[in-house]
């Protein structure tokens, strides 16, 4: 079972304490209004059965003929029946019942002399069964008043609580939900802009904050940002320097060796090997130098790029027909997806990528240009050893060069490749990952998101 987000278990708190607490007071309510109510109907029900019987009583006593009349003229209430139980004789009047719905001890209990009341339901009608002794027949007044009004009350009532508790319910997980997510907005906001630095956005920052409780956060964490970003640019800015210091003597280094590696005949033995040694690690320092400046390059003017709307097929087919060699057959959706971009950091995507598979796999053998789910996807395949699962994220840090790490000779690149892709893709609202080709190799994959036309 999934676990329920913080805000989701701050509103669930609420909603059951806010349904507790209107559970309790409707409880309360429904005991005291009920017995109140119940209490008020049983007292005058019982006041007018006494009444009633003492008619009753002088009328036998006194020996009237209009006993029947006067049982008539009692039942005045709808619903109501008044039973006079005389040795021998039951006499009715008022709604028509079965008598034996009458318990027998109720009745004993009125001949014996005792006053007495009783809740049944008779005739499919909830009522108050009162009887009162007969002293001049020996016998007993029993009078049914009707609790159909009572009861309708009742249902009323425990319905109106009932929702009402309900509805206090789901008000409390409303409000719970609102206060919660109004309380978490400082922490989305931080997460969010700790996502955007991780991510390589060094100017995201907290807005100010008006409560004193979270101004002491987002200052701190602006500030730290701040020294970071400074941090960050300062060493970008220094190997900037330093490369492009590099770049007038490693020209000539440059020169020295092509000259070197063009006379390579004429020196043998260890001299000879000695040499080659010494122009490819030339050649590796100089593309380092070169991959050094495009990173801090980027560094430092993260967004400055003009933006223009690009053909990505077209841009791959550029690419691919200025290197030397035979090139690779482009794959290509109809019509051609385009994504608003900085075309010569996306000309770097590809050729890195090319250039990886050229160093590492043996070239690439497929390339793709595909449009899912709202993205470009460029796909560059090789049909080299592939990339273990454990090294597909690390590949893309500067200066990892995964199992080739520490090794020289044999043009295995500066390690600065993969991550100028993932700097430059990134630039884009983008992201780039390995995969694994289907029948094996590697592949890799690019997404940005896709412009309109």
């Amino acid at each position: 079972m999934p676990k329920l987000t913080l805000r989701w278990r701050v509103a669930v708190v609420l909603g059951v304490g806010s349904l507790l607490l209107t559970s309790t007071l409707a409880i309360a309510v429904w005991n005291l209004s009920s017995g109140y109510l119940l209490r008020q109907r049983e007292q005058g029900a019982s006041r007018q059965a006494e009444v009633n019987a003492r008619l009753v009583n002088e009328s036998l006593r006194t020996g009237s003929d209009g006993l029947k009349e006067l049982l008539t003229g009692l039942t005045t209430v709808a619903d109501s029946t008044v039973l006079l139980f005389r040795p021998g004789e039951v006499l009715t009047s008022g709604r028509q019942i079965d008598t034996a719905e009458v318990p027998r001890r109720l009745v004993t209990l009125g001949r014996d002399g005792v006053p007495a009341s009783q809740r049944l339901v008779v005739g499919g009608i909830p009522v108050l069964a009162i009887t009162l002794p007969i002293t001049a027949a020996d016998g007993a007044y029993v009078e049914l008043a009707p609790l159909t009004q009572l009861d309708r009350t009742f249902r009323f009532l425990s319905a109106v609580l009932v929702a009402g508790t309900v509805v206090s319910g789901l008000l409390g997980v409303a409000l719970g939900s609102w206060a919660s997510r109004r309380a978490l907005r400082p922490l989305r906001e931080l997460t969010d802009a700790a996502s955007r630095i991780a991510g390589g956005d060094l100017r995201a920052r907290l807005p100010t904050q008006t409560d004193p409780d979270l101004t002491p956060l987002a200052t701190t964490f602006n500030a730290t940002a701040e020294a970071l970003e400074r941090r960050v640019v300062k060493d970008a800015r220094f190997a900037g320097d330093v490369s492009h210091e590099l770049r007038s003597p490693l020209t000539t280094m440059v020169n020295a060796a092509a000259v070197l590696r063009r006379r390579r005949d004429e020196v043998p033995g260890t001299a000879g090997k000695a040499l080659e040694l010494l122009t490819s690690e030339v050649d590796r320092f100089a593309r380092m130098v070169v991959d050094l400046l495009e990173i801090s390059r980027g560094d430092q003017r993260p967004d400055d790029e003009a933006l223009e709307p690009i053909d990505v097929a077209v841009l791959v087919h550029n690419v691919i027909a200025s290197r030397p060699g035979a090139g690779v057959g482009v794959e290509a959706d109809s019509p051609a997806p385009q994504v608003l971009g900085d075309r010569r950091r996306l000309d770097r995507v590809v050729a890195n990528l090319l250039d990886n598979a050229d160093r590492h796999a043996g070239g690439a053998v497929r390339v793709a240009v595909t449009r899912r789910a709202g993205a470009v996807r460029l796909e560059v395949d090789d049909a080299g050893p592939g990339v273990p699962a454990d090294l597909r994220d690390r590949i893309f840090d500067r200066f990892d060069r995964g199992h080739r790490a520490g090794s020289r000779g044999g043009d295995t690149g500066s390690g600065l490749g993969l991550a100028l892709v993932a700097q430059h893709v990134q630039r884009h609202g983008g992201q780039v990952r390995v995969e694994e080709r289907p029948g094996g190799g590697a592949r890799f994959v690019v997404e940005i998101p896709e412009s309109e036309r």
